[in-house]
């Protein structure tokens, strides 16, 4: 039976740990077990006691899941050393938000390229300089090894590895069992549109951004966007750049990037009826965007998702 080993240490996140290991145990068909350096009990970060199955061996599991957590601030060196010695020989290694500096620590991201959460992407990038960050997607698969953002991501990669072993029907009974949509692409945004951007200080201005999120299909130019705020174009770039941090016609192209991925996931609609929707008016229109951003076309972007 295919094994797959969780690595429990001192300030681990719980929900790295829990939310792999519900996936995995759902589908079936994996031995899901946890194991700490000594076999000792350890405690999260937020207070839970975990009790491990056992210590962690000599012997690499076929997938090895290292979650996150407070405890990876300071990588503990038995961990580490166990990584580097023992589970660089698992068939395939995952890790949940920083457990990526664990990895790092280990050796196991060297020329490899890596996500974490986007709070901590400039740091890993900084502190292990031969490995390519990439801050903007959920998860990021380099060959046999795969890191992922904070908690739900590294339920989104562990539904991807399910998928891959069981098919996409277990993986979609999983996610739908754990309300769920099956399942977030890897390059999916960690963060949307209105989170990255700063809201404006400013009630025009915050006016203007609640009009591009609630209507994504209207004109919005910048003409069309100055004139609802009461200011010049040239008044109306230089006011939101300042107050949210990106320009007006990358907020617009983002959201609506955004809103056609979500219809694409959670409708039926016709690629057509989407493009219109999300404010691209054309289905090729719709499909320059995805496949500049994405990689994908619109369809195989459903397809996957």
């Amino acid at each position: 039976m295919h094994h797959v080993l969780i690595v429990l240490f001192d300030g681990v996140q719980s929900l790295d740990v829990t939310g792999p290991l519900e996936v995995f145990a759902a589908a079936g068909g994996y031995r899901v077990t946890t194991a700490s350096p000594a076999g000792a009990p350890i405690r999260t970060a937020s207070g839970l006691t975990l009790v491990p199955d056992g210590a962690l061996g000599n012997q690499a599991p076929d997938t090895l899941v290292v979650p996150g957590g407070a405890g990876t601030r300071e990588p503990p060196s038995d961990v580490v050393s166990w990584l580097r010695t023992t589970g660089a020989g698992a068939e395939r290694i995952m890790s949940v938000c920083t457990g990526a500096f664990l990895l790092a620590a280990a050796g196991l991201l060297a020329s490899r390229r890596a996500t974490t959460h986007w709070q901590y992407c400039s740091t890993l990038a900084r502190r292990f300089p031969d490995v390519t960050v990439e801050a903007d997607p959920i998860f990021v698969r380099d060959g046999p090894v795969s890191t992922s953002a904070g908690v739900t991501a590294g339920i989104d990669l562990a539904l991807a590895l399910v998928e891959e072993d069981r098919g996409r029907d277990t993986a979609l009974a999983i996610a739908r069992s754990l309300v769920m949509f099956l399942r977030r692409p890897g390059s999916q945004a960690q963060v949307s549109a209105p989170l990255t951007a700063q809201i404006a200080h400013r009630e025009p201005l915050r006016d203007v951004q609640r009009l591009i999120v609630e209507h994504p299909e209207a004109d919005l130019s910048v003409p069309a966007l100055a004139a609802r705020a009461n200011l010049s174009p040239r008044q109306f770039t230089r006011a939101f750049a300042e107050q949210t941090g990106t320009s007006p016609g990358r907020y617009v192209d983002r959201v609506r990037l955004e809103t056609a991925r979500r219809l694409l996931q959670d409708t039926t609609d016709a690629i057509a009826e989407v493009a219109r929707a999300a404010g691209y008016g054309t289905p090729e229109a719709m499909r320059r965007a995805f496949v500049q951003a994405l990689g994908v076309a619109p369809a195989e972007y459903r397809r996957r998702t």
